[in-house]
């Protein structure tokens, strides 16, 4: 295996998942030019003779996979605050830490989550945070591609929301198609309970005014839908759809707590929902309605979370807990299908961020792919990958990665991150944390 940073190369005698209308898996080969997938199929393509060759035996190629909310700084938070309710967790427990948090706290969570996430598979994921420079940073550092949004939560003077308002913008506009393109960034006001309408509306107003999507969290618990509809007199959805939200491309994380009709307006709008399954069920919010979302057209993605309330970032795991929990919950085996577990985790996932050259193994889609050791016992018998790749694998299985045709995980370990310092240097910050 070889690192390539530039130029052609071409992987042979490869099992590639492809999910595409004619066949779910191809063995053969895939030619990568520079940072795109230029061909992929069972005979080898016309190239030169001196072309470098990778040999894919008994590794599974998959699409990188696409973690579409999560705040990577809240790492640091690991273990922190368990097994308790969402409100007693988040007012408890994380935000008194947060208010301590530094920029250079930041970056060492941010840090630990882009390890955890390369080395575990995932190649591009959404944060919603503050200090939002210092996970750019770490996405420059680390070659991981990114969406990125300064989270902005409302309680606070007209002036201190102003301020944050600006901040939003200018990082948005600074960062924007930054680190060769692999950072894009959204509009993201925290949530509807905790942005003042008028203040959610000036962050629409700037998606507008910067032609960006918008990200925000909504009905992930009951009492928070309940408390929308004392204050405001309408269930979340409507309450943003009234908001001009949805007037831009959107992704909602969560929606655990929704109405037939609130399914229909965010088909109406294709507004994305991101499925957080080991989250939701480990703060006990409740389990989404992602069969009936599916079947009215809404694209859902899949998402870990924080580190804080999952408590990992195996977008793996995410991906099984979405298959088993609707088969168990519906009492229908074919709820959701490997594939389409699959599709949610890469393809839905790209789809949801706006990112139209990603999540598919196909020609003229960014290289961004991973390689799964299968000579494993969990593996075998070779008999469905698809199948494999949700109901066996997990993070743990991830052998190398690529992101824009260059390979950032080798053999397991992270070529673009210095990992021993970063575990020192996120356990230091957290006692930091502990003693300020």
């Amino acid at each position: 295996m070889i690192n390539n940073q530039s130029g052609n190369w071409i992987i042979k005698n490869g099992t590639f998942v492809v999910l595409n209308n004619e066949q779910a898996v191809l063995k053969g080969y895939m030619l990568v030019e520079d940072d795109l997938i230029t061909y992929i199929g069972e005979e080898k393509p016309e190239c030169s003779d001196d072309i470098p060759v990778v040999d894919g035996s008994h590794l599974l190629f998959l699409p990188g996979l696409v973690n579409t909310h999560g705040h990577a700084g809240m790492s640091l938070l690991r273990g922190y605050g368990d097994d308790l309710a969402l409100q007693v967790w988040l007012q408890e427990k994380m935000w008194p830490m947060e208010e301590k948090f530094t920029s250079e706290d930041v970056y060492w969570g941010a840090s630990l989550s882009a390890l955890e996430m390369l080395k575990g598979g995932t190649t591009t994921f959404l944060d919603m945070y503050d200090h939002m420079d210092q996970v750019a940073k770490v996405v420059q550092e680390s070659g991981i591609r990114a969406v990125l949004t300064r989270g902005v939560i409302g309680f606070c003077s007209e002036e201190m929301q102003q301020h944050k308002l600006n901040e939003a913008i200018n990082f948005a506009k600074d960062w924007n198609g930054q680190a060769d393109g692999r950072i894009t960034t959204m509009m993201s006001p925290h949530a509807p309970y905790t942005c003042p309408p008028a203040f959610f509306e000036k962050f629409v107003q700037a998606a507008h005014d910067l032609d960006l999507p918008m990200h925000t969290h909504m009905s992930e618990t009951l009492s928070e839908v309940a408390q929308n509809v004392a204050d405001y007199g309408l269930r979340p959805t409507q309450h943003l759809e009234k908001l001009g939200m949805f007037t831009r491309p959107s992704i909602v994380a969560h929606g655990v707590h929704l109405t037939d009709e609130e399914i229909e307006i965010l088909a109406t709008h294709d507004v994305g929902v991101s499925h957080n399954p080991g989250s939701n069920l480990k703060l006990a919010s409740g389990i989404a309605r992602v069969t009936d979302l599916l079947k009215a057209g809404v694209t859902v993605s899949l998402g870990t979370d924080s580190a804080a309330s999952n408590n990992n970032l195996d977008m793996f795991e995410e991906m099984r807990l979405a298959a088993l929990i609707h088969k168990g919950i519906s009492g229908d085996p074919t709820a959701i299908p490997a594939a389409v577990a699959l599709r949610m985790g890469t393809t839905y996932g790209a789809k949801s961020l706006f990112l139209d050259n990603v999540g598919r193994l196909a020609p003229g889609m960014k290289a961004d792919f991973i390689a799964l050791n299968t000579d494993q016992a969990h593996f075998l018998p070779h008999t469905d990958f698809i199948s494999h790749s949700i109901y066996s694998a997990s993070a743990k299985d991830v052998e190398h990665v690529w992101v824009d045709g260059k390979q950032v995980v080798k053999n397991g370990a992270c070529l673009t991150l210095d990992e021993e310092r970063i575990r020192r240097e996120a356990q230091s910050a957290f006692e930091g944390l502990l003693n300020r």
